[in-house]
Protein backbone atom coordinates (compact mmCIF):
# COMPACT_ATOMS: atom_id res chain seq x y z
CA UNK A 1 0.00 0.00 0.00
CA UNK A 2 1.33 3.47 -1.22
CA UNK A 3 1.74 7.05 1.71
CA UNK A 4 -1.34 8.16 -0.71
CA UNK A 5 -3.51 5.46 -0.03
CA UNK A 6 -3.65 5.72 4.04
CA UNK A 7 -5.98 8.54 5.28
CA UNK A 8 -4.02 11.37 6.56
CA UNK A 9 -3.24 11.72 9.91
CA UNK A 10 -3.75 15.16 10.56
CA UNK A 11 -7.61 14.83 8.70
CA UNK A 12 -10.64 15.03 10.83
CA UNK A 13 -13.13 12.57 8.96
CA UNK A 14 -15.93 14.74 7.11
CA UNK A 15 -13.75 17.61 7.18
CA UNK A 16 -11.23 19.35 5.02
CA UNK A 17 -7.80 19.21 5.27
CA UNK A 18 -6.19 22.62 7.79
CA UNK A 19 -4.19 23.10 4.76
CA UNK A 20 -7.42 23.54 2.23
CA UNK A 21 -9.49 25.52 5.06
CA UNK A 22 -9.01 29.31 4.38
CA UNK A 23 -10.67 31.41 7.03
CA UNK A 24 -10.26 30.58 10.86
CA UNK A 25 -12.79 32.23 13.01
CA UNK A 26 -12.69 33.01 17.39
CA UNK A 27 -9.18 33.05 17.57
CA UNK A 28 -8.14 36.48 16.63
CA UNK A 29 -6.02 36.87 19.70
CA UNK A 30 -4.00 34.02 18.77
CA UNK A 31 -3.51 35.67 14.92
CA UNK A 32 -2.92 39.21 16.53
CA UNK A 33 -0.43 38.10 18.90
CA UNK A 34 1.91 35.98 15.84
CA UNK A 35 1.43 39.61 13.81
CA UNK A 36 2.69 41.76 16.56
CA UNK A 37 5.88 39.31 16.67
CA UNK A 38 5.90 39.67 12.90
CA UNK A 39 5.56 43.08 12.82
CA UNK A 40 8.24 43.85 15.85
CA UNK A 41 11.31 41.66 13.29
CA UNK A 42 11.76 39.64 16.14
CA UNK A 43 10.02 36.25 15.21
CA UNK A 44 10.40 33.86 17.84
CA UNK A 45 12.34 30.40 15.65
CA UNK A 46 9.36 27.64 17.48
CA UNK A 47 6.07 28.40 18.23
CA UNK A 48 3.91 25.95 20.28
CA UNK A 49 0.29 26.25 19.40
CA UNK A 50 -2.00 24.92 22.03
CA UNK A 51 -5.57 25.25 23.25
CA UNK A 52 -8.51 21.88 22.93
CA UNK A 53 -8.53 19.86 20.25
CA UNK A 54 -10.56 20.65 17.26
CA UNK A 55 -10.40 24.76 18.24
CA UNK A 56 -8.27 25.95 14.83
CA UNK A 57 -4.76 25.45 16.08
CA UNK A 58 -3.77 23.07 12.78
CA UNK A 59 -5.51 25.52 10.71
CA UNK A 60 -3.57 28.21 12.14
CA UNK A 61 -0.48 26.87 11.64
CA UNK A 62 -1.32 26.53 7.81
CA UNK A 63 -2.76 29.96 7.91
CA UNK A 64 0.83 30.93 9.51
CA UNK A 65 2.93 29.11 6.85
CA UNK A 66 1.21 30.70 4.14
CA UNK A 67 1.58 33.63 5.29
CA UNK A 68 5.48 33.59 6.22
CA UNK A 69 6.39 31.78 2.96
CA UNK A 70 4.72 34.26 0.80
CA UNK A 71 5.30 37.49 2.80
CA UNK A 72 8.43 39.47 3.05
CA UNK A 73 10.20 40.43 6.34
CA UNK A 74 9.04 43.97 7.57
CA UNK A 75 10.77 46.75 6.61
CA UNK A 76 12.47 48.82 9.42
CA UNK A 77 13.59 51.98 7.36
CA UNK A 78 13.79 53.34 3.85
CA UNK A 79 13.57 56.41 2.06
CA UNK A 80 9.55 56.56 2.71
CA UNK A 81 9.92 55.20 6.29
CA UNK A 82 8.70 51.72 7.05
CA UNK A 83 5.10 49.85 5.30
CA UNK A 84 2.42 49.79 7.37
CA UNK A 85 2.55 46.11 9.35
CA UNK A 86 0.48 43.43 7.67
CA UNK A 87 -3.38 43.58 9.52
CA UNK A 88 -4.05 39.91 8.58
CA UNK A 89 -2.68 36.51 7.75
CA UNK A 90 -4.62 36.58 4.46
CA UNK A 91 -2.70 35.86 1.29
CA UNK A 92 -4.67 36.13 -1.77
CA UNK A 93 -6.28 32.34 -2.56
CA UNK A 94 -4.58 32.86 -6.48
CA UNK A 95 -0.74 33.35 -4.62
CA UNK A 96 1.05 30.64 -6.45
CA UNK A 97 2.47 29.43 -2.56
CA UNK A 98 -1.05 28.67 -1.52
CA UNK A 99 -1.43 26.68 -4.48
CA UNK A 100 1.96 24.86 -3.66
CA UNK A 101 0.69 24.09 0.07
CA UNK A 102 -2.34 22.55 -0.88
CA UNK A 103 -0.27 20.15 -3.35
CA UNK A 104 2.07 19.89 -0.82
CA UNK A 105 4.76 20.62 -3.46
CA UNK A 106 5.99 23.98 -1.30
CA UNK A 107 9.94 23.18 -1.72
CA UNK A 108 9.66 25.90 1.46
CA UNK A 109 7.86 23.40 3.71
CA UNK A 110 8.41 20.19 5.80
CA UNK A 111 5.03 18.89 6.98
CA UNK A 112 6.07 16.16 10.21
CA UNK A 113 2.80 13.94 10.96
CA UNK A 114 2.81 10.06 11.77
CA UNK A 115 3.59 8.04 8.64
CA UNK A 116 3.17 4.43 7.56
CA UNK A 117 4.47 1.32 9.47
CA UNK A 118 7.10 -0.19 7.79
CA UNK A 119 5.09 -2.62 5.99
CA UNK A 120 3.09 0.40 4.86
CA UNK A 121 -0.39 -0.93 5.57
CA UNK A 122 -1.25 1.26 7.95
CA UNK A 123 -0.58 4.57 10.11
CA UNK A 124 1.98 4.31 12.62
CA UNK A 125 1.21 5.47 16.32
CA UNK A 126 3.44 7.74 16.86
CA UNK A 127 6.03 10.22 14.80
CA UNK A 128 8.90 8.23 14.75
CA UNK A 129 12.65 9.45 14.63
CA UNK A 130 13.27 8.67 11.36
CA UNK A 131 10.58 11.26 9.86
CA UNK A 132 12.77 13.38 12.00
CA UNK A 133 15.72 12.66 10.02
CA UNK A 134 14.18 13.55 6.95
CA UNK A 135 13.81 16.89 8.36
CA UNK A 136 17.22 17.09 9.39
CA UNK A 137 18.07 16.99 5.73
CA UNK A 138 15.46 19.02 5.13
CA UNK A 139 17.02 21.62 7.16
CA UNK A 140 20.21 21.22 5.41
CA UNK A 141 19.02 22.20 1.99
CA UNK A 142 19.81 25.62 1.36
CA UNK A 143 16.20 28.01 1.48
CA UNK A 144 14.71 28.71 -1.68
CA UNK A 145 15.54 32.15 -3.20
CA UNK A 146 16.72 32.97 -0.13
CA UNK A 147 13.66 33.25 2.23
CA UNK A 148 12.29 31.41 5.09
CA UNK A 149 11.69 27.80 5.74
CA UNK A 150 8.44 26.37 7.71
CA UNK A 151 7.94 23.34 9.55
CA UNK A 152 4.38 22.32 10.94
CA UNK A 153 4.79 19.54 13.39
CA UNK A 154 0.64 17.95 13.86
CA UNK A 155 1.14 17.24 16.39
CA UNK A 156 4.04 17.12 18.76
CA UNK A 157 1.99 15.01 21.33
CA UNK A 158 2.79 12.17 18.84
CA UNK A 159 6.39 12.36 19.00
CA UNK A 160 7.94 9.54 20.33
CA UNK A 161 10.71 9.58 23.10
CA UNK A 162 13.53 9.50 20.19
CA UNK A 163 12.09 11.25 18.00
CA UNK A 164 11.49 14.24 20.73
CA UNK A 165 14.96 14.44 21.61
CA UNK A 166 15.77 14.17 17.72
CA UNK A 167 13.67 17.11 17.47
CA UNK A 168 14.89 18.86 20.20
CA UNK A 169 18.14 19.29 19.29
CA UNK A 170 16.98 20.78 16.05
CA UNK A 171 15.40 23.27 17.88
CA UNK A 172 18.38 24.20 20.04
CA UNK A 173 20.19 24.90 17.02
CA UNK A 174 18.01 26.32 14.66
CA UNK A 175 18.92 27.31 11.03
CA UNK A 176 18.35 31.02 10.22
CA UNK A 177 15.03 31.96 8.83
CA UNK A 178 13.53 28.75 10.05
CA UNK A 179 10.43 28.62 11.86
CA UNK A 180 8.94 25.67 13.52
CA UNK A 181 5.09 25.29 14.17
CA UNK A 182 4.28 22.86 16.51
CA UNK A 183 0.37 21.90 17.62
CA UNK A 184 0.01 20.42 20.87
CA UNK A 185 -3.08 19.18 22.49
CA UNK A 186 -1.96 18.45 25.70
CA UNK A 187 1.28 20.59 26.02
CA UNK A 188 2.06 19.28 29.80
CA UNK A 189 2.72 16.13 28.54
CA UNK A 190 5.97 17.76 25.77
CA UNK A 191 9.83 17.38 27.28
CA UNK A 192 9.99 20.72 29.54
CA UNK A 193 12.77 21.64 27.45
CA UNK A 194 10.96 21.44 24.14
CA UNK A 195 8.31 24.18 25.80
CA UNK A 196 10.60 26.37 27.00
CA UNK A 197 12.52 27.05 23.71
CA UNK A 198 8.92 27.38 21.88
CA UNK A 199 6.47 30.95 22.52
CA UNK A 200 3.26 29.73 22.95
CA UNK A 201 -0.19 30.53 21.45
CA UNK A 202 -2.96 29.90 23.07
CA UNK A 203 -6.12 28.98 21.73
CA UNK A 204 -9.27 29.06 22.88
CA UNK A 205 -12.96 27.31 22.38
CA UNK A 206 -15.42 29.20 20.17
CA UNK A 207 -18.83 30.81 21.08
CA UNK A 208 -21.91 29.85 18.78
CA UNK A 209 -21.32 32.12 16.10
CA UNK A 210 -17.62 31.37 15.44
CA UNK A 211 -19.05 27.82 15.62
CA UNK A 212 -21.73 28.45 12.83
CA UNK A 213 -19.21 29.94 10.71
CA UNK A 214 -16.81 27.32 10.83
CA UNK A 215 -19.10 24.92 10.19
CA UNK A 216 -20.41 26.78 7.38
CA UNK A 217 -16.90 26.98 6.05
CA UNK A 218 -17.01 23.06 6.32
CA UNK A 219 -19.85 22.28 4.16
CA UNK A 220 -21.43 21.08 7.43
CA UNK A 221 -24.98 22.15 7.99
CA UNK A 222 -25.66 23.51 11.80
CA UNK A 223 -28.43 21.75 13.92
CA UNK A 224 -31.19 23.93 14.93
CA UNK A 225 -29.64 24.83 18.54
CA UNK A 226 -26.17 26.22 17.74
CA UNK A 227 -25.87 27.22 21.72
CA UNK A 228 -26.30 23.47 22.69
CA UNK A 229 -23.99 22.06 19.82
CA UNK A 230 -21.37 24.60 21.29
CA UNK A 231 -21.61 23.65 24.85
CA UNK A 232 -21.59 20.22 24.13
CA UNK A 233 -18.45 20.38 21.81
CA UNK A 234 -16.90 22.48 24.47
CA UNK A 235 -16.35 24.93 21.68
CA UNK A 236 -14.50 22.87 19.27
CA UNK A 237 -14.93 22.43 15.66
CA UNK A 238 -13.68 19.08 15.40
CA UNK A 239 -16.01 17.73 18.43
CA UNK A 240 -18.72 19.72 16.78
CA UNK A 241 -18.11 18.20 13.70
CA UNK A 242 -18.09 14.25 15.01
CA UNK A 243 -21.80 14.91 17.19
CA UNK A 244 -23.23 16.29 14.10
CA UNK A 245 -22.56 13.02 12.33
CA UNK A 246 -23.18 10.50 15.00
CA UNK A 247 -26.35 12.41 15.67
CA UNK A 248 -24.61 13.39 19.11
CA UNK A 249 -27.18 15.76 20.23
CA UNK A 250 -30.05 13.35 20.26
CA UNK A 251 -27.94 10.92 22.27
CA UNK A 252 -27.06 13.02 24.63
CA UNK A 253 -30.86 13.97 24.95
CA UNK A 254 -31.66 10.39 25.38
CA UNK A 255 -28.72 10.39 27.99
CA UNK A 256 -30.51 13.38 30.06
CA UNK A 257 -34.18 12.00 29.54
CA UNK A 258 -32.94 8.56 31.02
CA UNK A 259 -31.72 10.27 34.39
CA UNK A 260 -34.82 12.96 34.38
CA UNK A 261 -36.26 10.91 37.26
CA UNK A 262 -33.53 9.83 39.34
CA UNK A 263 -32.90 8.14 41.70
CA UNK A 264 -35.61 6.21 39.91
CA UNK A 265 -34.75 4.42 37.09
CA UNK A 266 -36.69 3.83 33.98
CA UNK A 267 -35.06 0.44 33.57
CA UNK A 268 -36.39 -0.50 30.23
CA UNK A 269 -35.02 2.98 28.66
CA UNK A 270 -31.87 1.70 29.89
CA UNK A 271 -31.57 -1.39 28.47
CA UNK A 272 -32.86 0.14 24.81
CA UNK A 273 -29.81 2.25 25.32
CA UNK A 274 -27.46 -0.19 25.95
CA UNK A 275 -28.99 -2.71 22.99
CA UNK A 276 -28.57 0.27 20.99
CA UNK A 277 -24.81 1.00 21.83
CA UNK A 278 -24.06 -2.86 21.60
CA UNK A 279 -25.06 -3.71 17.87
CA UNK A 280 -22.80 -4.67 15.26
CA UNK A 281 -20.69 -2.05 13.46
CA UNK A 282 -21.68 0.30 16.42
CA UNK A 283 -17.91 1.26 18.02
CA UNK A 284 -18.22 4.64 17.61
CA UNK A 285 -21.87 5.14 18.58
CA UNK A 286 -20.68 3.29 22.39
CA UNK A 287 -17.38 5.31 22.42
CA UNK A 288 -19.59 8.91 21.95
CA UNK A 289 -22.13 7.57 24.58
CA UNK A 290 -19.38 6.84 27.29
CA UNK A 291 -17.97 10.29 25.93
CA UNK A 292 -21.20 11.99 26.74
CA UNK A 293 -22.20 10.36 30.07
CA UNK A 294 -18.51 11.55 31.05
CA UNK A 295 -19.69 15.22 29.98
CA UNK A 296 -22.59 15.17 31.94
CA UNK A 297 -21.17 13.74 35.35
CA UNK A 298 -18.59 16.65 34.47
CA UNK A 299 -21.11 19.01 34.34
CA UNK A 300 -23.19 17.61 37.46
CA UNK A 301 -19.87 18.44 39.14
CA UNK A 302 -19.47 21.65 38.05
CA UNK A 303 -23.41 22.59 38.98
CA UNK A 304 -22.70 22.27 42.31
CA UNK A 305 -19.46 23.80 42.59
CA UNK A 306 -20.49 26.67 41.30
CA UNK A 307 -23.99 27.12 42.66
CA UNK A 308 -25.42 26.92 38.95
CA UNK A 309 -25.68 25.00 36.26
CA UNK A 310 -23.57 25.97 33.13
CA UNK A 311 -24.59 29.47 31.34
CA UNK A 312 -25.97 27.03 28.06
CA UNK A 313 -28.28 24.47 28.40
CA UNK A 314 -27.03 21.42 26.18
CA UNK A 315 -30.82 20.26 25.87
CA UNK A 316 -34.16 21.31 27.21
CA UNK A 317 -34.91 20.16 31.25
CA UNK A 318 -31.13 19.87 31.29
CA UNK A 319 -30.46 22.87 33.61
CA UNK A 320 -33.21 21.43 36.05
CA UNK A 321 -31.88 18.17 35.96
CA UNK A 322 -28.57 19.20 37.24
CA UNK A 323 -29.97 21.48 39.53
CA UNK A 324 -31.74 19.08 41.57
CA UNK A 325 -29.03 16.82 41.20
CA UNK A 326 -26.52 18.26 42.68
CA UNK A 327 -27.19 20.91 44.55
CA UNK A 328 -23.90 21.63 46.52
CA UNK A 329 -20.35 21.43 47.05
CA UNK A 330 -20.48 18.18 48.75
CA UNK A 331 -22.24 16.68 45.50
CA UNK A 332 -20.26 18.41 43.25
CA UNK A 333 -17.59 16.20 45.14
CA UNK A 334 -20.10 13.22 45.41
CA UNK A 335 -20.02 13.09 41.00
CA UNK A 336 -16.44 14.32 40.57
CA UNK A 337 -15.84 10.90 42.56
CA UNK A 338 -18.40 9.18 40.55
CA UNK A 339 -17.01 10.51 37.23
CA UNK A 340 -13.36 9.16 37.89
CA UNK A 341 -14.47 5.67 39.12
CA UNK A 342 -16.94 5.13 36.24
CA UNK A 343 -14.18 6.35 33.46
CA UNK A 344 -12.01 4.05 34.97
CA UNK A 345 -14.36 1.19 34.77
CA UNK A 346 -15.17 2.23 31.26
CA UNK A 347 -11.83 2.19 30.23
CA UNK A 348 -10.78 -1.13 31.37
CA UNK A 349 -14.24 -2.50 30.05
CA UNK A 350 -13.07 -1.37 26.36
CA UNK A 351 -10.09 -2.47 26.96
CA UNK A 352 -10.97 -5.98 28.13
CA UNK A 353 -13.64 -6.03 25.22
CA UNK A 354 -16.33 -6.61 27.75
CA UNK A 355 -19.74 -6.90 26.47
CA UNK A 356 -20.91 -3.28 25.63
CA UNK A 357 -24.28 -3.47 26.99
CA UNK A 358 -22.85 -4.76 30.29
CA UNK A 359 -20.35 -1.86 29.86
CA UNK A 360 -23.56 1.21 29.16
CA UNK A 361 -25.89 -0.65 32.14
CA UNK A 362 -22.90 -0.91 34.97
CA UNK A 363 -22.30 3.08 33.97
CA UNK A 364 -26.40 3.94 34.17
CA UNK A 365 -26.60 1.94 37.44
CA UNK A 366 -23.38 3.81 38.75
CA UNK A 367 -24.82 6.76 38.20
CA UNK A 368 -28.36 5.66 39.71
CA UNK A 369 -26.56 5.05 43.43
CA UNK A 370 -24.76 7.93 42.88
CA UNK A 371 -28.45 9.96 43.09
CA UNK A 372 -29.26 8.03 45.61
CA UNK A 373 -26.62 9.38 47.93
Amino acid sequence: MTDDALPEPDRLDGAPHPRDTAALFGQATAEAGFLQAFASDRLHHAWLLTGPRGVGKATLAWRIARFLLATPAPQTDGLFGAPPPPESLDISPDHPVGHRLRALSEPGLFLLRRGPTDKGDRLSNDIRVDMVRKLANFLQLSATDGGRRVIIVDSADELNPQAANALLKMLEEPPARCIFLMVSHQPTGLLPTIRSRCRELRLGPLDPDAMARALDQAGIDMPADPAALTALSAGSVGEAIRLIAQDGLAIYAELVGLFGRLPDLDRPRALRLAEAAATRGATDRLDLLLALTDLFLARLARTGATGRPPAIEATPGEAALLARLSFSPARARAWADAAHQISARTMHGRAVNLDPASLVLDTVFRIQKTAGG
